[in-house]
C-alpha cells in the first residue's frame, strides 16, 4: 500500500537529498484513521467508538507527565496497529501525476510515536507520527 504525503519545499528538498529520513505527522483523529486500523478481526469500530478512541488517545498523548507509555496502552486498548505500507510517496505540493521532479517515491521503513527532530520541524517535546523512509526507489 501506499503512503502519500505533500511536503513544502524546504522539507521535499533535504528528503531528497537524504538529509531528514523521516516525516513527521500530528496526532490527530484524521492521522490516527489514516495510519491506523482497528485490528480484532471481523469488526470495525463504529463513528462514536472511533471518536471515543481518538478522544482516549489524544487526552493520553497530551495530558501525562509519562505520556508515552500511556499513549501505547491507550493503543493496545482500542486495538489499533499501523496499517501495513510499503511505499511513502513524497510530493512538493500537489504536482501532477507526470511532474517527476516534484514526487519522491521512497521504501517504507516503518512507523513510530515519538519526539521528533527539531531540525526536521518537530516541536520539541511532542510526540508524533513518526514515518521513516528507506532507499529511494
Amino acid at each position: 500500500m501506499n503512503l502519500q504525503l505533500s511536503l513544502k519545499k524546504k522539507w521535499f528538498e533535504m528528503t531528497k537529498a537524504r538529509i531528514k529520513p523521516e516525516d513527521y505527522r500530528e496526532i490527530t483523529p484524521y492521522w490516527l484513521k489514516r495510519l491506523m486500523f482497528y485490528s480484532t478481526d471481523g469488526y470495525t469500530l463504529t463513528n462514536s467508538e472511533w471518536e471515543e478512541a481518538c478522544s482516549d488517545i489524544l487526552s493520553s498523548s497530551q495530558s501525562s507527565s509519562d505520556y508515552t507509555e500511556h499513549l501505547e496502552y491507550h493503543l493496545d486498548n482500542w486495538y489499533l496497529k499501523f496499517k501495513e505500507f510499503t511505499i511513502n510517496t513524497m510530493t512538493l505540493g500537489y504536482p501532477s501525476k507526470t511532474d517527476s521532479e516534484r514526487i519522491l517515491k521512497l521504501k517504507h521503513a516503518g512507523i513510530e510515536i515519538r519526539e521528533g527532530n527539531p531540525e526536521w520541524g518537530a516541536e520539541p517535546g511532542k510526540l508524533y507520527f513518526v514515518i521513516k523512509h528507506g532507499k529511494i526507489i
